[in-house]
């Protein structure tokens, strides 16, 4: 077997065509079969029909000693699966060998989130230069809706509606939600509109709400930079990411009583599940107050 089987390139092209995957997805699929197609030659073997349980369990085995996480091998089994799933629906194999194999578990992990008093000493800023009122902006913006970064960074003016105070985002899936926008969010945003003007430049012509100092917009990586040096200036650890705003936010909500259903819809969440990882958070929150807190924890 060879890494442009053809085989191989009909899946990618049915993956694409008949199934209408992202490119992303279609990329994926094709990193993982091409080392597993490797894998197969050095076993010499040649033929779909004659793969068994036991070469993919193998093949799993000799990635996990390798070093590969959980979630890079579930991921790889499911490209896996996926292929001889096709193998047998187009006649090329008699059965799926692969349908038996379960995916490892992955254990999802607690999110960081930053304390109230940590994100009011983020978003102390002082407002000098019309610098300072975009990032002071963004900031709000982001602990104050959840929005993921990339979402940030692609706000235009036309997501904004001043008048009503929200938000439109297309999200994930191409799936619009409507999150609203809190007072001294919306205080801080007009601030920056009124300075919004001095960051233009001759002969830019966009539509984006947050413009970097060539007037264009922003992006993810000058976003992540100005985090990075506000939390040096701040002596706040540096290790934040910009995601860690929007956990926050979600923690935080549900913390003052807010119901898990609403957070999922301005977090944009496909599953409930998702988003009761913030509520591990919270309960550990809870534990720590109760063991450092009441006076009958400890004997």
């Amino acid at each position: 077997m060879t890494n442009d089987n053809e085989y191989l390139i009909d899946f990618l092209s049915y993956c694409s065509i008949d199934k209408g995957l992202s490119q992303n997805t279609i990329d994926s699929y094709r990193n993982d079969l091409k080392l597993y197609l490797k894998y197969l030659d050095r076993k010499k073997i040649t033929d779909f029909k004659n793969i068994k349980v036991e070469d993919i369990n193998d093949y799993l085995k000799e990635i996990t000693n390798k070093g590969d996480s959980v979630k890079t091998i579930a991921h790889t089994l499911t490209s896996i699966k996926e292929f001889h799933s096709y193998l047998k629906r187009e006649g090329i194999v008699k059965e799926d060998v692969s349908i038996s194999i379960k995916r490892p578990k992955i254990v999802k992990s607690i999110p960081r989130v930053l304390s109230v008093e940590d994100v009011d000493k983020l978003l102390d800023i002082k407002l000098k230069t019309p610098y300072d009122y975009r990032n002071k902006a963004m900031l709000e913006v982001m602990y104050g809706t959840g929005l993921r970064v990339s979402e940030l960074v692609n706000l235009t003016l036309n997501n904004i509606d001043f008048t009503n105070s929200i938000i439109r985002i297309v999200g994930k899936g191409n799936k619009e939600r409507i999150i609203p926008i809190g007072e001294y969010s919306m205080h801080y945003l007009e601030l920056y509109m009124e300075n919004r003007p001095l960051l233009t430049k001759r002969g830019v012509d966009t539509e984006a709400l947050f413009l970097n100092n060539h007037g264009k917009k922003i992006t993810r990586q000058g976003f992540f930079k100005i985090l990075k040096g506000l939390l040096e200036e701040k002596g706040l650890d540096t290790n934040v990411s910009p995601h860690t705003l929007r956990h926050s936010f979600a923690t935080h909500l549900l913390d003052r009583g807010a119901d898990l259903r609403s957070i999922q819809e301005m977090l944009g969440h496909e599953s409930i599940s998702t988003t009761k990882i913030y509520t591990h958070v919270s309960d550990k929150a809870v534990e720590n107050d109760y063991e450092e807190y009441h006076p009958r924890d400890k004997k």
